[in-house]
C-alpha cells in the first residue's frame, strides 16, 4: 500500500471538487478525481498535476460507484479520506436567473421531477457513496468523511426571518442539504465508536456553475473550511458542522 494519504473528492472535475483535490494534491496526497464524465476528468487530473488521478463516477449510477469503489481497492487498497462534494443545484438549461429559478422551484408550483433528480444528486448520491468506500476507509489508520453542504440546509438559519436569505429557502437545493445534513448525522451516530471521523462543512458562496456564476467568493476563498477540515489529523475533532474558519453552525 502506498504510505501517503488517499483521497477521493465527488464532482472534482471542475469548481470547488477541483480546488479541493488540486490543494489536496499540494499537500502530498494521491487524489482520485471522481468525475461522471470520465474525459473531464482526465482534463483536470491533468491540470492539477502528478497525484491526481481521473476517476468515472456517477453518483447516480449504482455500477459506476461499484467500479469506482473496485478500482481504488485494486489500485490503493484503502481510503483515507472521503470528501463527498459533488452536487447540483436543479436541472434547467433554459433559465439562467437565479431570481426566477427560485419562483419556479417554491413548493406550490415546484416540479416534482425536478426535487427528485436534485435530491437524488445530493442526498441519496451521498449515502450511495458511502456505503461503497465505507469498507476502503474501514481499512485506514487515520480516516475521515467530510459532506459538503451548504447554510442553506440548516433549518434553524434558515427559519430567522432575519436571515438575509430567509426567503430562498426551498425544497430542491436547499431542503436536499438539509436531508443531507440529517444523514450525515446519521453517518456521525453510526461511525461514533470507530475511529473514522465524519465532519458537515459548509463552503462559502463559490462563483461557480452551481449558483449560475452569482457567488460572492472565489473558488479558492470558499472552499477554505472544506480543505481546512480535509487536512485535520487523526486528533482533529469529529461530528462538527461548521464555517470558515471553525465557526459552528446550527443545525
Amino acid at each position: 500500500m502506498p504510505t501517503n494519504r488517499i483521497a477521493l473528492v465527488t464532482g472534482a472535475n471542475q469548481g470547488m471538487g477541483k480546488q479541493v483535490a488540486k490543494e489536496l494534491v499540494a499537500d502530498g496526497l494521491t487524489v482520485f478525481v471522481g468525475s461522471r464524465d470520465l474525459a473531464r476528468g482526465e482534463r483536470a487530473a491533468a491540470e492539477i498535476g502528478d497525484g491526481a488521478i481521473a476517476l468515472q463516477l456517477d453518483v447516480t449510477d449504482a455500477s459506476s460507484i461499484t467500479g469506482a469503489a473496485e478500482r481504488i481497492g485494486a489500485e490503493v487498497g484503502r481510503l483515507d479520506l472521503l470528501v463527498n462534494n459533488a452536487a447540483i443545484s436543479n436541472t434547467r438549461t433554459d433559465i439562467r436567473d437565479m431570481g426566477e429559478l427560485r419562483a419556479l422551484a417554491q413548493p406550490s408550483v415546484v416540479s416534482l421531477d425536478e426535487v427528485r433528480t436534485v435530491w437524488e444528486v445530493n442526498v441519496l448520491g451521498v449515502v450511495a457513496v458511502y456505503q461503497a468506500m465505507l469498507p476502503l476507509l474501514r481499512r485506514s489508520s487515520d480516516a475521515r468523511i467530510v459532506n459538503v453542504t451548504s447554510a442553506q440546509g440548516s433549518l434553524t438559519t434558515m427559519a430567522d426571518p432575519a436571515f438575509p436569505f430567509h426567503k430562498t429557502f426551498e425544497p430542491v437545493y436547499s431542503a436536499s442539504k438539509t436531508a443531507l445534513n440529517a444523514v450525515t448525522l446519521s453517518m456521525m451516530i453510526e461511525l461514533e465508536a470507530t475511529d473514522i471521523k465524519v465532519n458537515l462543512v459548509s463552503p462559502g458562496f463559490a462563483n461557480t456553475a452551481l449558483v449560475n456564476f452569482e457567488g460572492t467568493e472565489s473558488v479558492e476563498d470558499a472552499c477554505r473550511e472544506v480543505v481546512r477540515v480535509a487536512r485535520l489529523g487523526p486528533d482533529g475533532p469529529t461530528g462538527t458542522f461548521t464555517l470558515w474558519d471553525g465557526v459552528d453552525l446550527p443545525w
